[in-house]
């Protein structure tokens, strides 16, 4: 029978972030978590289990203290059910046995709050009080017993940074996709290359263009290129607010690179202010033909490519 959803999902988590069964025993050494550390968590798991509502009730008053967190748990409904989700998290930190199925489950419970739109700084900022809230209780039941009390804390500080590590891997794992899909989304929107003639094609350019958008124009001009076989390109930024020497340089390289495979380009709307930011630069501006508008660009983009003009006149009625 199939694993069921959730334990795909946290499968693929797994998978995501390249965490096997190496990359667990990498991280338990590189934190120096052990087997006397597994011991000490063991030997205060029937304290935690007597602790665990007293510090869950006085870890959520300290979040709904502040409206930044406040907002996350407004339903009573989901309150309760969050709380009931932190004591069993809270439990299994002294139960042994952080194998696999373990990190799973932290690395799920990181997705959720990064799921949620939890600031990472709230979520650090909770594991900051947990930790302070455990050791109290640990000093306050082995205070005839100090070494004890300070030697579990240790044990689960190294055991809740491990944890702490996987959330965060969580949260840059889920913005990364994030980014990606952005970043497709702009390719495919941002410079679309539009085909005015047989022969001519129209690349208007719109916004702020950074290094990484000036790299996906120029891959989808040249393509386009290939597949129209197109002699005339007119490149138009009349859109463009601003032109740094990056993207002025990699300008002349997208217009030498269309050169290359047989198309002439002319860059139309270029405003006073990138001129002079581009002689300012010193970029070589011989090979490169411009003009002041749009209009201007297709038509000679047409002249170039042998179209002709006619006025026709009508009657009129």
């Amino acid at each position: 029978m199939d694993a069921p959803a959730h334990r795909r999902k946290d499968r693929s988590l797994l998978a995501a972030l390249n965490i096997d069964d190496e990359e667990i025993g990498n991280r338990k050494r590189f934190l120096q978590f052990g087997d006397d550390d597994v011991a000490r968590l063991k030997s205060i798991g029937e304290l935690s289990e007597r602790y665990a509502d007293e510090v869950i009730e006085e870890f959520y008053r300290h979040l709904l203290s502040f409206e930044e967190t406040r907002v996350f748990f407004s339903d009573p409904e989901v309150l309760a059910r969050v709380k009931n989700a932190q004591k069993n998290y809270f439990v299994r930190l002294t139960e042994g046995n952080y194998d696999t199925d373990y990190i799973e489950n932290r690395l799920k419970v990181g997705s959720v709050h990064e799921r949620i739109s939890l600031p990472m700084k709230a979520y650090l900022g909770m594991y900051n009080f947990y930790l302070r809230t455990v050791f109290a209780r640990l000093s306050e039941t082995y205070r005839d017993e100090p070494e004890r009390a300070f030697s579990a804390f240790l044990s689960l500080m190294k055991l809740t940074f491990l944890d702490i590590g996987l959330a965060i891997d969580t949260y840059i794992e889920s913005r990364e996709r994030t980014i990606g899909r952005q970043q497709e989304a702009i390719k495919e929107l941002s410079t679309p290359v539009l085909p005015f003639r047989d022969g001519i094609l129209l690349l208007p350019v719109i916004g702020m263009i950074d290094s990484f958008r000036a790299a996906q124009l120029t891959e989808q001009l040249l393509h386009s290129i290939r597949d129209t076989r197109s002699k005339v390109v007119v490149v138009d930024i009349t859109g463009v607010p601003y032109v740094d020497s990056r993207v002025a340089s990699h300008l002349v390289q997208t217009v030498e690179a269309a050169r290359l495979m047989g198309s002439r380009v002319i860059v139309s709307g270029v405003s006073p202010d990138i001129a002079l930011t581009m002689v300012t630069l010193g970029i070589d501006l011989g090979r490169i033909e411009t003009v002041g508008d749009m209009q201007s660009g297709l038509e000679l983009a047409e002249r170039l490519a042998g179209y002709k003009m006619v006025r026709v006149e009508t009657e009129a009625r």
